[in-house]
């Protein structure tokens, strides 16, 4: 099951890469702008870097200095990653870490089109970091954690590249309380980032575990339903997200149905790309998610959080 698992996330982000989703669509922009994101930091970047999959903003809490290296996690098109680089300045780096090529081109094309020149690129797990020991500053990240299958490989990876009091500030989606076995079990609730999200208090202790202190792990109180909420965002994808509606995940003429965070997870199974599901496999996927997040609000079972941790 995990090469499967495995499989779907590579594949529905890689779909997701070459979409089209920018900031120059107001659904996508209204998403990012929900999770905490100004006009003025989505108008200092490339606007592709932005698609809306952010479930928070870490770069705001992450109190980055100047001259630092930085880390992102699952940096997708590198939203996280310009704006982190023009805290570190210069004399800083940011660094992204992305198990997608297509997720990885697209930033490293955002990085030319923006002239950003402190930043880089990896193609690698974010449970296996190309990065020397103590080498690093503060790792970021944004809704990507829980699609790691091995939490607890990922927070030993994270604490073997700090440096001693080095942080971690991480948005992402942990448990309420448990999720219902038809969700926790179905692979495109995993995939898109509902079914891999582990409890508030399983998060923490992994931290601990790892040597980590001043462990918090806040739920931030945003509202997992902003994706069908937000003005101009019609379900998972809305006229101003592609140039037609798409089949399967939306309702007819476009229309928002109350489907909790299915805009991020069918947006990752590829239903906003712009090339619609072709086979019947694919449509099969995009109903069965569609189908499981109409009969449950997420926010009864997740939160997004707000992870803060220091290296001891």
């Amino acid at each position: 099951m995990s090469e499967t698992i495995t499989n779907a996330v590579r594949d529905k982000y890689g779909a997701v890469a070459l979409s089209g989703l920018s900031s120059d669509q107001d659904g996508v922009r209204a998403v990012a702008q929900a999770f905490g994101y100004s006009d003025a930091e989505l108008a200092a970047i490339p606007a592709e870097a932005n698609m809306g999959l952010s479930c928070g903003n870490p770069t705001a809490f992450a109190s980055l200095r100047a001259g630092e290296v930085v880390v992102d996690l699952g940096c997708g098109g590198g939203l996280d990653v310009f704006l982190a680089a023009q805290k570190v300045g210069p004399a800083g780096k940011a660094i992204g870490i992305d198990m997608t090529p297509q997720m990885i081109a697209l930033a490293q094309a955002n990085a030319k089109k923006g002239g950003v020149a402190n930043v880089e690129f990896h193609l690698a797990g974010i449970d296996k970091l190309p990065l020397a020991d103590g080498s690093v500053d503060c790792v970021i990240s944004n809704c990507v954690i829980n699609l790691a299958q091995d939490k607890n490989a990922v927070f030993n990876e994270v604490a073997r590249v700090l440096k001693p009091g080095g942080r971690l500030a991480v948005s992402d989606i942990a448990l309420k309380k448990e999720l219902p076995p038809e969700l926790g079990n179905d692979l495109m609730a995993y995939v898109g980032c509902i079914a891999g999200a582990i409890p508030i208090e399983d998060y923490r202790d992994g931290l601990l575990a790892a040597g980590f202190a001043q462990v918090q792990v806040i739920d931030s109180g945003a509202d997992l339903n902003a994706y069908a909420k937000v003005e101009g965002q019609a379900g998972c994808c809305s006229p101003a997200m592609v140039e037609e509606p798409a089949v399967s995940c939306c309702g007819g003429g476009g229309e928002a149905k109350p489907v909790g965070r299915s805009s991020l997870a069918l947006a990752a199974t590829g239903c906003c790309s712009g090339n619609e599901a072709k086979t019947k496999d694919e449509g099969t996927l995009h109903e069965r998610l569609t189908d499981l997040l109409q009969r449950y609000d997420v926010n009864d079972y997740a939160a997004s959080v707000k992870v803060f941790a220091v290296k001891r």
